[in-house]
């Protein structure tokens, strides 16, 4: 059965009609004879969308009951069963009521896709999964609906469903999204025109590279090589030399200058060994592109140019950016060099930059890894040295009319055989003094034209430069590999040094080593594989690059590490003499992986025993702190109702203060306890606004005696970045630990000030104070100061002020005051300029 397609409506805000427009999509396929229903639409009471829905089947939802409340949702078994041709399903990212069939809808419409249904369905950009944070970064708002992006990329049809923010907040005015009593807050908050302005910028710049991937797949379908410039793409050549970061840098410039310009730095790494270049310099050129918003990619190619051209054209890039040569000027005799090579074959469509640098003709000096080894090119024009060099010298000296004598041609035939031996190795350099004896006897020996030689000095003359010539090829050979082993050495032991260096140092991840392992190497994918048992199936422990293995006999090269565990590479087959070094990798990855579980093990034990030991201190709490005020609120409740006394209206008023002081204390203590676990849980989830300090400060000092405290906040503050809620809630915490510590008829100094970027608020008391060695030890959870008495409190006060000021981004210190006491200084991020005060509209943002 054929798989279903999907067409979804992107939207780049709520409210901009994605609904609608899948509605509509709808009543044309229906008015085009197509069997199309409505398995779930949501109109969030929109009159127009209500509206849509007349003349549509609607499929019967699903009707589900939890918590005591009812719920409807998409029933799949149902829609299975219609099989329709088309189904209408809205919000694809919404997670499903627990009890339904999937957790999520986007899972429903897997299985409707699976059953050969079409689906049209809609979302907004701000549900996709790695947009997260972003959007939470722009609006204040986490979405907790999400939808994994590969999902939504998976659509045979994507159509952005877009509005400008002005038309948007009008259709927001005039009650077309949310109710009257929404719309004031949601245009203050959430539809500012800000966020709308950068959501429609996310979805048109996801968008654009969907639309670049159905470019590419279409050139390759209809195997296209020109260039078409849609928009800029810049590719940085890169050698791995120091003269990478200028061209990386540069080409950042020239993408700055153009809006939605592209940068894709590529390295070319020979199919003959190690990589000639620097694994350390990659890395950090790497780092480099990627800080600056490109990408980097690793390229297989004996022939540089023509490799660079075929990724560039790939790519669809539109200018290439190449670094001048690093060859002394001598060494342009072996050809014209990668940048001019690109220069002259790069075609019409693309345009090359050649870019100075500090290292232009001061000689590559990179470790030369290519082993003793000479590639294709080089054997070829050793074998034509070898063998038509001498060819086309013995024809030069029969036309030329000059007696150069035996001994001069020998000289000159010597030449080539050394030539040969230099390019292209041994056998070429045999080869051509096999051939050369033969042509020396043939035309310059008496008898001429005839294979025999009439004198025996002539005889003697042509054997002693047979074996001069292979006695020289053999030395030229000989060095030339020993150079090679040394060069080739030398790499290893650099890539070893650094290997080590960086493990020692503990800045080498399992991921970060694998992908050293495939750049220095040149493989397309790595994976670390590893098995319980000997016929336990194996499980991949980590992986780079696409496609990897699942087991070690699928891969091109393996490298065994114990009894279970192995490195998988695939690509190519290495050398014998390249699984040396793998051995050192694979050794280490191995350490890597075992060190990162300890890391795992150490942390989680961490968190069990400081879990441990935050549940002996609550049992502690709740043992005696807690049941303090219950005794005295029970103590209280019982002489009220006590009929053998006959309490007087000052008595009852004071019987009454003690239940009402006690069940407060009560309330602070618990209010602490569960802000403490919400901290250690990771649940506290600031919401950053703008306001005003003098707004919240004045309302947090509410638990305490008015005359106990001083209070001088200038109004001229600048705004700060806060949840006031939390704020609120850490400085009560704070006021009220100093006046617990501060005597009797001092107040206790609350003031801002301004300094730079930030905002301090310092509350300043003249008790006892606390030792330099203890000043970080009162943040702790359950800490108490001194003597301090039974029914004070747990000691969570100070700890969950600074967590809750931490999450906001900003710090709590304790300092001396002068003259005695302790100073608590809050900083606060602030905010330049004047800015609103808008509500939290969070649970209100829905698509």
């Amino acid at each position: 059965m054929a798989r279903g397609k999907l067409r979804i409506y992107l939207g780049s805000a709520p409210g901009v009609g994605k609904t609608y427009a899948m509605l509509s999509e709808g009543h044309r396929r229906v008015e085009r004879g197509t069997d199309c229903v409505v398995a779930f639409v949501e109109h969030h009471g929109r009159p127009r969308t209500e509206v849509m829905l007349h003349g549509l089947e609607q499929v019967q939802r699903r009707t589900i009951e939890y918590r005591g409340s009812t719920f409807t949702e998409m029933d799949v078994d149902a829609v299975l069963e219609r099989r329709p041709a088309v189904a209408l399903v809205d919000e694809l990212a919404h997670t499903n009521v627990p009890g339904s069939r999937n957790t999520k809808r986007w899972q429903d419409v897997e299985e409707l896709l699976q059953a050969g249904i079409d689906v049209v369905s809609t979302v907004n950009i701000q549900h996709l999964e790695s947009l997260g944070d972003v959007v939470e970064s722009i609006t204040g708002v986490r979405q907790r609906e999400t939808v994994p992006d590969e999902v939504v990329r998976r659509a045979n049809q994507i159509e952005l469903v877009d509005m400008s923010p002005q038309a948007l907040r009008r259709r927001m005015a005039h009650g077309n999204i949310y109710k009257s009593d929404k719309v004031d807050a949601a245009l203050s908050n959430y539809f500012r025109p800000g966020n709308l302005t950068a959501l429609r910028e996310l979805a048109l710049l996801w968008v654009a590279d969907r639309v670049d991937e159905y470019l590419q797949q279409y050139r390759g379908e209809h195997n296209i090589r020109s260039t078409w410039q849609a928009r800029e793409r810049i590719v940085v050549g890169l050698t791995g030399g120091p003269e990478g970061r200028t061209l990386i840098r540069r080409a950042a410039r020239m993408a700055a200058k153009g809006s939605g310009s592209e940068i894709l730095a590529v390295y070319v790494a020979r199919s003959d060994g190690l990589t000639s270049a620097s694994p350390k310099e990659l890395a950090v050129q790497r780092t480099l592109v990627e800080d600056l918003g490109g990408s980097f990619h690793h390229v297989i190619g004996d022939d540089v140019p023509a490799s660079l051209l075929e990724f560039a054209r790939g790519v669809n890039a539109t200018q290439i950016v190449l670094g001048s040569s690093r060859r002394k000027t001598w060494q342009y005799v072996f050809g014209p060099g990668v940048g001019a090579t690109v220069a002259r074959e790069s075609g019409p469509d693309l345009d090359v930059h050649i870019v100075t640098h500090e290292e232009v003709a001061k000689g590559r000096g990179l470790p030369v890894a290519r082993g003793a080894r000479l590639g294709r090119a080089r054997s070829i024009w050793g074998w034509l040295s070898g063998v038509a060099g001498p060819a086309l010298l013995a024809l030069l000296l029969t036309n030329v009319d000059a007696d150069l004598g035996l001994a001069n041609d020998m000289l000159l035939f010597l030449t080539l055989t050394v030539a040969a031996a230099l390019l292209g190795g041994l056998m070429p350099a045999l080869a051509s003094a096999a051939f050369g004896s033969f042509l020396l006897n043939y035309y310059f020996t008496p008898p001429v034209h005839q294979i025999t030689i009439a004198d025996p000095k002539n005889i003697l003359a042509i054997a002693i430069f047979f074996l001069v010539a292979v006695s020289v090829a053999s030395v030229v050979d000989l060095a030339a590999r020993r150079t090679h082993q040394a060069a080739r050495l030398r790499a290893e032991s650099e890539i070893l040094s650094f290997l080590a260096g960086s493990v020692l140092r503990g800045e080498t991840t399992l991921d970060a080593l694998l992908e050293r392992v495939r750049e220095t190497f040149a493989m397309e994918s790595v994976a670390l594989l590893e098995r319980a048992g000997d016929v336990e199936p194996w499980t991949c422990a980590g992986s780079v690059g696409p496609h990897p293995v699942a087991r070690p006999e699928d891969a091109d090269v393996d490298m065994p590490v114990g009894d279970h565990m192995a490195l998988a590479l695939s690509g190519r087959v290495l050398p014998a003499e390249d699984r040396r070094v793998l051995g050192a990798f694979a050794a280490q990855a191995a350490v890597v992986l075992d060190r990162q579980r300890l890391v795992d093990e150490a942390e989680e034990s961490r968190k069990l025993a400081e879990g441990n030991r935050i549940r002996t201190a609550l049992l502690a709490a709740v043992s005696h702190d807690l049941r303090t005020p219950l005794a005295s609120i029970k103590a209280a409740v019982t002489s009220l109702r006590s009929d053998d006394v006959d309490w007087s209206e000052d008595d009852e008023a004071e019987l009454l203060a003690g239940i009402e002081d006690g069940a407060d204390r009560l309330d602070h203590l618990v209010g602490n306890l569960l802000d403490m676990s919400r901290l250690n849980t990771g649940t506290v989830r600031p919401i950053i606004r703008e306001i005003d300090l003098d707004e919240v400060v004045p309302m947090a000092l509410g638990g305490v005696p008015e005359d106990s405290v001083e209070l001088d906040i200038p109004e001229s503050l600048p705004m700060v970045a806060v949840d006031s809620g939390l704020l609120e809630r850490a400085v009560a915490n704070i006021v009220e630990n100093a006046v617990k510590y501060s005597p009797d008829a001092v107040p206790v100094l609350v003031a801002a000030s301004a300094l730079g970027g930030r905002v301090e608020v310092r509350v300043a008391d003249h008790g006892p104070g606390v030792p330099d060695d203890s000043k970080e030890r009162i943040f702790e959870p359950f800490q108490r100061y001194g003597d301090a008495p039974r029914g004070a409190g747990v000691g969570l006060g100070l700890a969950v002020a600074r967590g809750f000021v931490e999450s906001m981004g900003g710090t709590l210190t304790a300092e001396d005051t002068p003259g005695g006491g302790m100073t608590m200084v809050l900083t606060l991020s602030a905010v330049p300029g004047p800015g609103p005060v808008v509500a939290d509209l969070s649970a209100q943002v829905t698509s």
